[in-house]
């Protein structure tokens, strides 16, 4: 095991990285026997582990500290480097596809191997790279715009992230003028988010032309690996949120206007404030926070215990807000060492809370799978992953007490609710994409107006009147980090978020059976597809007919029932 500042960064040049898979892709083709193939198929396993550890330790240090010259100029290569090393991999993928070798490969290591080469097949051609060197540097251009946010507040100067707990703050007039400050940096910064969207939409449709289709909504789901569902499933999944999931989130800030004593629907700001004595916080320290997360992580089982106290001992997380980081929280695999590592930016909210265990719901299923081979098999496609991360979040609330203290019982209703009431704001992200590069020649303008009448479908308790400029002029998609940088990659959380309402069913039963689920779910890692994943596991599909239905019953039978007499 290795420190996090002790592991060694190198930049690799395209170069070799060529000269190496063509040596490789060689072998495979002239390859006489499985075993021979089977060497080469490792070897390339070996260049791509260490290829994308270098990736990762230069990225994540570029994001602790985006002012770093060093990390920056590394960013900017890997930008540049990867969609040439893609050239090449797409050479070994196409090779690997014409193996006379592959039903051995499949009986070995499963056949999404090759379900998942075919896709990536259709996400590249030479043809693209100087379009996918202008996305990777439009979306490092928007993270370093965001952060560098300097939002003046009360006579202080503040982060994005450090601005959130304002936007909480149980003082009406406080958390308004807040959210209006933050609002009005969006305001000032809004050519350059527009320029910058415009140009990406209109590069992406590039992309999608070029490879052949009318637009590039087929090339967006190929990259996020759609692999056992398509857009027609999304739509019905779509009309189920809004058929099941709406009306259930309707309810709750109907309640949420009562116990503020203010009528509904409420603007943004007031929304934002569940209860009248103060959102729940987390209690202590973010040291405190981790500690409690190691009591739940060493509680829950023999191997979460082991994972949490190994991120700990090797100084595996970076969780403090600081000037110069990048927003938002991840988890990233470093290859070579075999271990994940948590990104996040505390902000004494309870989102401090989820995030650690969120993270660390994607940081356990990479650890308990980190031996598989070949590497792509560690983790499954993303919205399989947001299972993992989400679902960890409801199992940690056993320990609400240890992170919430006398909040606790805020915080459980609270979590439920923010978990029903997500799916409708992330399918609406969604929607929203397939209508934009569906019509990439909106202009900014008819896009803002495109979002907010999808508000009106989605968040019918928004209030959109003239109180936050940004936010009732239907810009607020602009704060939407994925949107810009991972296009398509949202309703992953909303299918996620209803196999996450599952376990939370479970658990209200049986705690131990729900972990038992949860196990059987998380060590297939990315052996096979989602739905088979959940098949497996005893799980139903989020696009089975009554799914959403069942969760929303249950859910909203626990929220009617909930006494929240002492939670003013």
């Amino acid at each position: 095991s290795m420190k996090f500042r002790e592991m060694q960064y190198e930049r690799i040049s395209v170069e070799s990285i060529a000269e190496e898979e063509k040596k490789l892709i060689k072998a495979l083709q002239e390859a006489k026997t499985f075993a021979e193939a089977e060497a080469a198929f490792l070897a390339i396993d070996k260049l791509d582990r260490h290829v994308s550890t270098m990736f990762a330790l230069a990225s994540i240090r570029h994001s602790i500290d985006t002012t770093d010259k060093f990390y920056d100029e590394e960013e900017n290569y890997w930008n540049n480097a990867s969609p040439q090393i893609q050239e090449y991999s797409q050479e070994w993928t196409k090779a690997l596809l014409a193996s006379p070798f592959r039903k051995e490969f499949e009986e070995k290591y499963g056949s999404i191997l090759f379900t998942n080469a075919e896709l990536a097949l259709k996400t590249f051609s030479p043809s693209i790279i100087p379009e996918l060197q202008q996305e990777n540097e439009l979306v490092t251009a928007y993270e370093k715009l965001l952060a560098s946010a300097q939002i003046p507040f009360e006579g202080g100067v503040y982060t994005i992230s450090q601005m959130t707990p304002f936007k909480n703050d149980p003082d009406d007039a406080r958390r308004l003028a807040a959210w209006k400050a933050e609002g009005q940096w969006y305001k000032d910064n809004q050519n350059q988010l527009d320029e910058t969207y415009d140009k990406l939409v209109h590069l992406r449709d590039t992309i999608g032309k070029k490879l052949g289709h009318d637009n590039f909504l087929p090339v967006g789901y190929c990259r996020m690996q759609r692999n056992c569902y398509d857009k027609a499933d999304v739509e019905k999944f779509r009309e189920a949120v809004q058929k099941y999931v709406v009306p259930v989130a309707v309810k709750v800030y109907e309640r949420q206007a009562k116990r503020l004593g203010k009528t509904y629907p409420m603007s943004y700001a007031d929304n934002a404030m569940e209860f009248r004595s103060g959102n729940p916080k987390p209690q202590g320290t973010p040291d405190d926070i981790v500690t409690a997360a190691k009591h739940f992580y060493e509680w829950r089982s023999p191997e979460t215990a082991e994972f949490f106290n190994h991120m700990i001992d090797d100084e595996l997380m970076d969780l403090l807000s600081t000037k110069g980081k990048q927003g938002g929280g991840y988890c990233a695999e470093i290859a070579d060492y075999d271990t994940p590592f948590i990104f996040a930016n505390f902000n004494d909210t309870q989102h401090d809370v989820e995030v650690m265990t969120h993270e660390a719901g994607h940081a356990f299923e990479s650890y308990l799978n980190r031996h598989r081979v070949p590497m792509e098999t560690i983790t499954p496609s993303l919205e399989a992953c947001e299972v993992h991360s989400m679902s960890m979040e409801y199992f940690a609330e056993a320990f609400a007490e240890e992170f919430f203290g006398k909040d606790a019982r805020k915080y459980l209703y609270s979590h439920l609710t923010g978990g029903l009431t997500f799916i409708p704001y992330g399918t609406m992200v969604d929607h929203f994409q397939h209508i934009v590069y569906e019509n990439p020649d909106l202009t900014p303008a008819e896009r803002h107006a495109k979002w907010k009448e999808l508000i009106g479908i989605y968040q019918p308790w928004m209030k959109l009147d003239g109180d936050i400029p940004f936010y009732a002029e239907g810009q607020n998609w602009q704060r939407q980090h994925h949107i810009y940088s991972l296009p398509f990659y949202y309703i992953d959380y909303c299918l996620a978020q209803t196999v996450a309402l599952q376990f939370w069913n479970r658990i209200q039963k049986d705690q131990n059976d729900a972990w038992k689920h949860y196990m059987a779910y998380t060590s297939q890692g990315g052996s096979v597809v989602f739905t088979e994943l959940l098949k497996n596991a005893g799980l139903d599909s989020p696009f089975e007919g009554d799914c959403l239905k069942q969760v929303c019953e249950t859910a909203a039978a626990y929220l009617d029932n909930y006494d929240l007499s002492d939670l003013a």
